[in-house]
């Protein structure tokens, strides 16, 4: 199925992705929501990532594969392949996750339902290597919340959620500043967007987040490395620790002032973020949704393979 205009717009950068590419792209392709693009630009990879993608091309005419011609990096691939997309929403899909069939489905009629909702996600669990369940979560983040400053607060100071894959408005996302580079750039980013209006959380898990030892976190497990990985530009002398962690502090104020904030609503923020800053002392602080504690041992009863569209026809 295609369409000259689809509703919604998938981005799905990569590099050097063939180990769990074709897993994914058939998790997406067999949604049961149809109306979308799948735009797929390839960062320049050196192993089997291309063959994969032509391949897939090939056989759906809802993809479209663009092969940058150098590694730009991780957070410029991510920002170039949004400009790339037509759809009114857009979400970003990562080449090793998996996807339950009704996910899109489920995001976008909630989008449909509730027009100040400018995200829409879903119940999430990491999952290893074999895509065997290691951390399922509950969402306890206060993003639908009706004030700014109540979003804001819960985004810098709970843990968990994976917003960043959400399916998003589009005009929404062309109002907050690019991916950044700097060290959690993804939280700044995602805290800007809650800035602009409530997220939804649909009740299902529909949302396999993978975790393995390649995996960008586990493969740069330095601040530094992590940074070099989403933009080369960040090597060398010119970008030293400080320096990327300054940003991030920066990023949330930078975000506050662009943010189309009532004048109290934006002094609240700030002492959010004053005090937040005052917090980052305590211990495991600023930890990844998948280095914490599960929620706790046989809360997770459902079968991924049962979920994921594609497993029993993969291709690729």
């Amino acid at each position: 199925m295609t369409t000259p205009h689809p509703r919604l717009s998938i981005g799905l950068p990569v590099y050097n992705g063939e180990e769990y590419l074709a897993e994914s792209l058939d998790a997406l392709l067999g949604q049961t929501y149809e109306d979308f693009e799948l735009v797929i630009t390839d960062n320049a990879s050196t192993d089997g990532t291309a063959d994969i993608c032509r391949r897939y091309a090939a056989r759906d005419s809802r993809i479209r594969y663009i092969r940058l011609p150098r590694n730009i990096g991780a957070a410029p691939n991510h920002n170039y392949v949004f400009t790339q997309c037509r759809g009114e929403l857009f979400k970003w899909a990562s080449h090793d996750d998996l996807y339950a069939r009704d996910l899109l489905r489920r995001c976008v009629e909630a989008l449909d339902e509730r027009p100040e909702v400018v995200l829409a996600h879903s119940g999430q669990a990491v999952i290893d290597g074999d895509g065997k369940v290691k951390v399922p979560y509950e969402y306890g983040l206060a993003t639908d919340s009706p004030r700014a400053p109540e979003r804001f607060r819960s985004l810098l100071f709970e843990p968990g959620g994976d917003d960043f894959y959400g399916v998003m408005r589009a005009d929404v996302l062309r109002r907050v500043k690019p991916h950044d580079s700097y060290h959690h750039a993804d939280r700044t980013f995602v805290a800007e967007i809650t800035l602009h209006g409530p997220f939804h959380q649909v009740p299902e898990l529909l949302y396999f987040r993978r975790d393995h030892p390649t995996r960008a976190e586990r493969a740069n497990p330095s601040k530094r490395s992590r940074c070099v990985n989403l933009d080369p530009r960040r090597a060398g002398p010119l970008h030293p620790t400080p320096r990327l962690l300054a940003e991030y502090v920066w990023g949330f104020v930078s975000a506050i002032g662009r943010a189309p904030l009532s004048s109290a609503d934006r002094r609240a923020c700030h002492r959010h973020l004053a005090a937040w800053m005052t917090s980052r002392v305590r211990p495991g602080a600023g930890e990844r949704v998948e280095d914490r504690s599960p929620v706790g041992p046989g809360r997770l009863t459902v079968s991924v393979d049962a979920l994921v569209a594609g497993r029993e026809g993969r291709q690729g």
